[in-house]
């Protein structure tokens, strides 16, 4: 499981109404909502739903993407594509922002990208686009798997 990583955000019940939003107060919604404002890593739908399950929350998994989906497009949780392609979610600080993640633990670093910023207005401008929007993941190793790799690389040559 990825490791905790510190954010700035709030709960998402206080970050944004539904109403606001067009996103249905529910009890599902509550519930999916404070999982989240718990948690610090992303999350697979189905890890949250098997942690909701935990929990005592009587909520199907087919309603936890459909809410999931919800929240991400109303910009109250980012989702984010792994390598292998699934989808994870987490409640992120606010404003624009990119990820660098790690792929042998999750490990996720929130930054920002201003000359990435200046390229894709700058790119879309050429083209004659407006309202652009764009998302960047850098998915590399983080020093503390390197770290962990070289050590279990140099037990392995001693033995």
């Amino acid at each position: 499981m990825p490791s905790p990583t510190p954010r700035k955000g709030k709960p998402l019940a206080d970050n944004i109404s539904g109403k606001q939003v067009g996103v249905r107060s529910t009890r599902q919604r509550s519930a999916i909502s404070a999982l989240l404002g718990d948690i610090d890593e992303f999350r697979s739908a189905q890890e949250l739903h098997d942690e909701l399950r935990r929990r005592g929350e009587g909520i199907g998994l087919t309603t936890v993407y459909r809410t999931l989906q919800s929240l991400a497009d109303a910009g109250m949780v980012d989702v984010l594509r792994t390598d292998s392609g699934e989808s994870v979610y987490r409640q992120c600080s606010s404003g624009h922002h990119h990820h660098l993640v790690c792929r042998r633990c999750g490990r996720t670093v929130e930054v920002e990208g201003p000359t990435v910023e200046a390229w894709a207005e700058s790119i879309a401008g050429e083209h004659g686009f407006i309202e652009v929007s764009h998302t960047l993941e850098i998915f590399g190793t983080c020093r503390d798997c390197v770290r962990e790799r070289a050590a279990s690389t140099e037990e392995a040559a001693s033995v």
